[in-house]
C-alpha cells in the first residue's frame, strides 16, 4: 500500500504568479488540524498531512483569499475544499488557481 500525504499549492491566476503569504487551514470533523501560510513559490513549507499524521477522511481546505487579494468585500473571502482522502492511495496534491473572481482546483500530481 502506497503512503499517502496532502500538500497544497496557489496560483494567482489574476497575476500569474504563484501566490505568497495566503493562510490554509485544514479542519476535519469540525476540529482544526494544522494552519500554514504558502511561501513564495505558493507552497506551503511542509505538507498539511505526512504519512506518519495522515488519517483517512473526509477534509476540509480553507484559503484565506480575500485577506491574500486585500478585499474585504470581495467576491471571494474564504475558499473552502471539501475533500475526501482514502489510505494507501500516495500522495494526494491540491492545487488552487484563484482570481479574486473565481478559482479551480484538480487532483494534482
Amino acid at each position: 500500500m502506497k503512503p499517502s500525504a496532502l500538500s497544497t499549492h496557489v496560483l494567482d491566476s489574476a497575476k500569474g504568479i504563484p501566490a505568497a503569504g495566503v493562510a490554509v487551514e485544514l479542519w476535519r470533523e469540525g476540529a482544526l488540524v494544522t494552519r500554514a501560510f504558502t511561501n513564495a513559490d505558493g507552497r506551503t513549507d511542509t505538507p498539511l498531512l505526512t504519512p506518519e499524521t495522515f488519517q483517512p477522511g473526509r477534509y476540509e481546505l480553507r484559503f484565506a483569499m480575500g485577506a491574500y487579494f486585500g478585499v474585504a468585500d470581495g467576491f471571494l473571502d474564504i475558499v473552502t475544499l471539501n475533500v475526501g482522502l482514502a489510505a494507501g492511495q500516495g500522495h494526494y496534491h491540491v492545487p488552487l488557481l484563484c482570481s479574486p473572481w473565481s478559482y479551480s482546483t484538480y487532483r494534482g500530481s
